[in-house]
């Protein structure tokens, strides 16, 4: 297949690439996305919480807190306006014990900072009126955050950036990136079923937003990753779902204080937008070679081993005292690209200049990185047109 040369590549299909299609095809530019898999959003984006965060985690000035309080807002919007499953159904961190107290003033001040709306600290009287079944001695309510369903609007941002001209293809994985003097030279083969035959185009701009394969596509572009620290490590969650029998038992979610090594936001209750609870994700570190990672399905373990069901009951029965061990069965996992396992690393969003001119890498696009597609989306087309 040939390909007339185009504005702009987008590699990768998850929410953060179809925004950025969506966006880069409103603004005129000719653009095609290519995604390896058969099918749009099938690697992060459909295997997480489904939670638009508030932005009370994130260090103020950093771009998680920014993307992800903008993020929240446009989302929420674009949501509503195209028919896309949201439910603004809030959210309660809780402190079980006084110890843990100083902590959610922590995150009060901190979300303040970030311009997080309504945020508010409530005692364990008002927190049992909202939730009678959790145990705990305080909670910081966040009215604002919700859960969506992800997969339906990345692809409402596909279907918005095909009405603008911009060419969707799936089963499509970049295999070479090399620059000439007026753009990318774009190397595509088939990938998984569906698609027969590769081509190579022309590109003036490349978008990497490749999720999981970040770093990968990266190197393929002649970053050195190991230089930048953009090697990223794959750290698995798992989740458990609740017996049915304790279907609609809350209408938040229900988030403990986070551990303080920063490597999650801890086992909580999740909500999806039929009112069934699970429980998740924990963290799992799962070493994967990077030839493996370059897989069609990305070559990743996706089982949930009943085991660990042990571990979420301990946790989560410190605020759920009701919960009984075999109301824990094993539902589905998920894979966060981290930069750092422990501690806080900023998403790395970088408009590269000189030998590598024309590219825009998105990497260690973790969590908030749902909540905060479509600001990043934002800036890439601000930065394709020259505007920052």
């Amino acid at each position: 297949m040939t390909m007339a040369d185009l504005d702009l590549t987008v590699i990768g299909g998850g929410i953060v690439g179809c925004a950025v299609a969506a966006e880069a095809a409103r603004r005129g530019l000719s653009t095609a996305l290519l995604e390896k898999e058969g099918d749009l959003a099938r690697g992060t984006t459909s295997r997480n919480s489904q939670v638009s965060h508030g932005g009370m985690y994130y260090p103020a000035g950093s771009r998680k807190a920014h993307y992800c309080v903008r993020g929240r807002r446009l989302l929420k919007k674009f949501c509503l306006e195209h028919g896309v499953d949201y439910q603004e159904c809030g959210k309660l961190i809780v402190a079980v014990e006084e110890a843990e107290l100083p902590e959610l003033e922590r995150l009060l001040n901190l979300g303040q900072a970030n311009e997080v709306e309504d945020l508010v600290l409530i005692d364990g009287e008002a927190l049992k009126k909202l939730e009678p079944d959790i145990r705990a001695v305080a909670g910081l309510f966040s009215p604002r955050t919700g859960i969506l369903d992800p997969e339906g609007a990345a692809r409402a941002y596909a279907h918005q950036a095909r009405e603008n001209g911009a060419q969707i293809m799936t089963a499509a994985q970049v295999t070479g990136l090399e620059r000439h003097t007026d753009g990318w030279l774009v190397q595509v083969e088939p990938s998984g079923t569906g698609r027969a035959d590769g081509w190579t185009h022309t590109s003036t701009w490349v978008v990497n937003a490749a999720g999981l394969r970040a770093d990968l596509v990266a190197v393929l572009a002649g970053v050195d990753i190991e230089a930048r620290r953009w090697r990223q490590t794959l750290l698995k969650g798992n989740y458990f779902k609740l017996a049915p029998r304790h279907a609609g038992r809350f209408r938040h979610l229900v988030y403990p204080v986070p551990p303080a090594d920063g490597s999650s936001l801890g086992v909580h209750v999740c909500l999806d937008l039929d009112g069934q609870l699970r429980l998740g994700p924990d963290t799992q570190e799962a070493e994967t070679p990077l030839a493996v990672r370059d897989l069609p399905g990305d070559g990743l373990d996706y089982g949930v081993d009943p085991a660990r069901g042990n571990q979420f009951f301990e946790a989560a029965r410190r605020f759920l005292p009701w919960l009984e061990a075999e109301d824990l069965v094993p539902d589905m996992s998920g894979y966060r690209p981290k930069l750092v396992v422990k501690g806080f690393r900023d998403f790395e969003i970088c408009r590269e200049e000189g030998d590598l001119e024309g590219l825009i890498n998105l990497v260690g696009i973790e969590s908030p990185g749902l909540t905060s597609a479509a600001a990043m989306a934002e800036d890439v087309g601000r930065m394709l047109a020259g505007e920052v």
